[in-house]
């Protein structure tokens, strides 16, 4: 089988998804030198960073930190677009896995009880089949060991596209759309929120304010990706 392997990577090399370069057989779906220049934001070295000051005065967050930058033709937009409309699951397990890589080096996830992903209405999910923000907790959660739990927060009212909205329209649109299906679940529990990105925060504050509301300890934030630089 191994022979096999070599014998077809050979004449069909798989490919990066960020650059489109063949992958050496050591790779896997980026190759290094597209991982390498990825635009890191660094924020969890920082406390506070902007994805925390995003949340100052709205709801009392342990802290908060996004992984890239999303800038408009970036390797990360590429490989984002990939996984949220072109069926690519698997990016979101790697970058998931990426993610834990970067906080780990810095114990950002040493006071982590449980991982919640931002949940999508069903309607929503059933359409698209997944949910990115599950992919991504389930790569951190295969490398971090820390549970994940994609059940007790939910999503009970469908709204539109917030990409044209400003700040205080996204905040309206988003009152009274999750709630919190088992208590006993995330009493006392210091939970991470994960999304893909962060725009204005309306969906994370949400989610936050609706954990914190229903006995969460503490309630983290960290995003693959964030639009402000």
């Amino acid at each position: 089988m191994a022979l096999l392997h070599d014998f077809l990577h050979l004449f069909y090399p798989e490919l990066c998804l960020a650059c489109s370069s063949a992958l050496f057989q050591n790779e896997n779906l980026v190759c290094t030198r597209c991982l390498a220049r990825l635009p890191y934001t660094a924020y969890e070295t920082m406390q506070p960073n902007k994805t925390e000051k995003l949340f100052w005065g709205r709801v009392p967050l342990h802290k908060a930190s996004s992984l890239f930058f999303f800038t408009k033709g970036s390797r990360i937009q590429v490989l984002m677009h990939a996984l949220k409309y072109q069926g690519r699951k698997d990016v979101g397990v790697f970058l998931g896995e990426r993610m834990f890589y970067r906080l780990q080096e810095v114990q950002w996830l040493d006071d982590i009880d449980v991982l919640i992903p931002v949940p999508l209405h069903p309607d929503k999910r059933k359409k698209r089949g997944y949910n990115q923000a599950e992919l991504i907790a389930q790569g951190l959660c295969n490398s971090s060991g820390i549970p994940h739990d994609y059940q007790t927060l939910q999503r009970v009212r469908f709204t539109e596209t917030q990409t044209k909205k400003s700040r205080m329209e996204r905040f309206e649109n988003m009152q009274d759309v999750f709630e919190v299906k088992d208590f006993e679940a995330i009493r006392g529990k210091r939970v991470l929120l994960i999304d893909d990105i962060i725009t204005t925060g309306a969906t994370l504050e949400a989610c936050a304010i609706v954990l914190l509301d229903s006995g969460a300890a503490s309630v983290a934030v960290a995003t693959l990706a964030c639009t402000f630089t």
